[in-house]
């Protein structure tokens, strides 16, 4: 890609957001410190277009192999600000039809209209936010993030603005005024710190994954990827690993993600897009699930 291109034009080619003037990613000298033998060190950014076409892979990956690794999430700080006047954007309504692209590539509801109805002028505030929720509790923290991109790419919700932010720390779980203490008095910090280990390991674009080993050999997985191009990685750093069985039923789906896309769904339960999208709506029919219908896709949740 340019060296001047904007970041928040992602190349659905090679499934990546990319920040302009960095260099290539460095593999060495990660360790995993965990009980697990191996760390998935993971550079995203809450407004990451990509990072949200990666979800389905993810997903599935805890779900296959996750009590072989641990999972460390970091913010990358992929729009500083709106200080850029090249690769074909010089203001947020540019991102608005790139976005709607971007989600057909991967099959992900994605609604650009955010960039013109309410634009973000940074990725810095719920960058801070995830650290603030990191500081309460990282499972709650990762599905903090989770409702943060949903209220962006689907609800069209500015998420630098707190009573997005709020609602996302209570849909967690989270404590919101904890939340906002932590965000106010020292999680800015810890995100500095992210960005500091960011630039220091060679993180250019995101998703950018690091698989590492006890030993500290490390695998690099840049940009969406088949969900094979990750097994491959893992079993090349641990060869004795074996995909996990789970319960693949809609019951048990939803009991471990509390939302699912139609094409996540598809991808969990083993079946085509179009076989999921019927099954879902068959769910909704029967009054067991609910829908948040978008012109580019669906996202369930399950109904209390």
């Amino acid at each position: 890609m340019e060296g001047n291109k904007n970041p928040l034009i992602c190349d659905p080619a090679t499934g990546v957001c990319e920040m302009p003037g960095m260099q290539p990613a460095q593999t060495g000298n990660i360790q995993s410190t965990e009980e697990k033998p191996l760390t998935i060190t993971y550079f995203t950014d809450p407004i990451c277009s990509s990072c949200w076409g990666i979800e389905p892979q993810l997903r599935k990956l805890k779900l296959e192999f996750g009590k072989y690794i641990k999972f460390n999430y970091h913010m990358g700080g992929l729009l500083p600000d709106w200080s850029y006047n090249s690769g074909g954007i010089s203001k947020p309504s540019d991102v608005a039809h790139h976005w709607d692209e971007v989600s057909i590539h991967y099959n992900m509801p994605i609604i650009g209209d955010v960039w013109l109805e309410d634009p973000l002028p940074s990725s810095y505030p719920p960058s801070i936010a995830f650290k603030a929720a990191q500081l309460q509790d990282e499972q709650k923290a990762i599905a903090f993030l989770r409702a943060s991109r949903e209220m962006l790419f689907l609800q069209k919700k500015n998420i630098t603005r707190w009573e997005h932010l709020s609602d996302a720390a209570v849909t967690a779980g989270l404590d919101p005024a904890r939340l906002k203490t932590d965000y106010e008095q020292t999680a800015e910090v810890l995100f500095q710190k992210d960005l500091e280990l960011a630039r220091s390991m060679g993180v250019r674009g995101f998703p950018s994954i690091f698989i590492s080993d006890k030993n500290g050999q490390t695998e690099f997985v840049y940009g969406v990827k088949p969900y094979e191009v990750y097994i491959k990685a893992i079993t090349k750093l641990l060869p004795a690993a074996v995909k996990g069985s789970y319960e693949k039923s809609w019951e048990a789906l939803f009991g471990v993600f509390p939302s699912l896309t139609t094409r996540e769904f598809a991808e969990l339960s083993e079946i085509t897009v179009e076989a999921a999208a019927a099954a879902l709506g068959q769910l909704k029919q029967a009054g067991t699930l609910m829908q948040l219908n978008t012109r580019n896709g669906d996202l369930w949740q399950k109904l209390k």
